[in-house]
């Protein structure tokens, strides 16, 4: 039957042997891991017990990201895979699962941030555009104003606006729902996984 996820056939916290209660069961039986790697969409489905089914990703290029401060989510290309905490070779071999540090692209959200609040990101400055009274109707120049006066960017991630990349964490289980998911990194999260990226590529 191959891999078991039954604790049968490990050994006692002594070292011995465990006796055999029983023989294995199709309800202990486990799958290989997906490995599900950067590329053009590739999902399968699998049928799990029950009759459910699960959809295991064996490539996937573009997911669903959320900017938190900001509550916006977007939906943009998964350029890179920088860091992952469990094992190198997941970098090596642009594996994704989650927890998984990578590189998305940002436009979708430069162009959010423009339409948003007015200010184009694009030169890695806040820049505001001028208040077109032809373009815009006096309601949304002064919600421009207002959201403009409240606007509060952090100086790390505009500097990633600049080179059209953002670091961003994998919150969903490709291997388990299809989808490679997650969340653009901010604050002390995002300083502590650039300080082990810079760190990784120094070695």
């Amino acid at each position: 039957m191959g891999i078991s996820r039954s604790g049968r056939f490990k050994k006692k916290p002594t070292g011995g042997r465990r006796a055999k209660a029983k023989k294995k069961r199709a309800y202990e039986r486990a799958r290989a891991p997906s490995q599900t790697k950067l590329g053009g969409r590739r999902v399968r489905l699998v049928r799990a017990r029950g009759g459910g089914f699960k959809l295991r990703a064996l490539r996937l290029n573009h997911g669903n990201f959320a900017w938190r401060s900001e509550q916006s989510t977007r939906k943009t290309r998964i350029v890179d895979v920088l860091y992952h905490a469990a094992n190198n070779e997941h970098v090596r071999t642009k594996t994704l699962t989650k927890s998984g540090i990578v590189q998305i692209d940002a436009t979708p959200f430069k162009q959010w941030y423009r339409n948003h609040y007015n200010v184009d990101l694009s030169k890695g400055t806040r820049e505001k555009l001028p208040e077109d009274a032809k373009k815009y109707s006096k309601l949304q120049i002064n919600q421009f104003r207002r959201r403009q006066a409240k606007q509060a960017l952090p100086e790390n991630i505009e500097a990633q606006f600049k080179s059209g990349r953002l670091l961003a964490a994998l919150s969903s289980k490709p291997g388990q729902v299809g989808r490679a998911d997650g969340y653009i990194l901010e604050g002390d999260e995002l300083e502590f996984y650039q300080k082990k990226i810079a760190a990784r590529h120094k070695k």
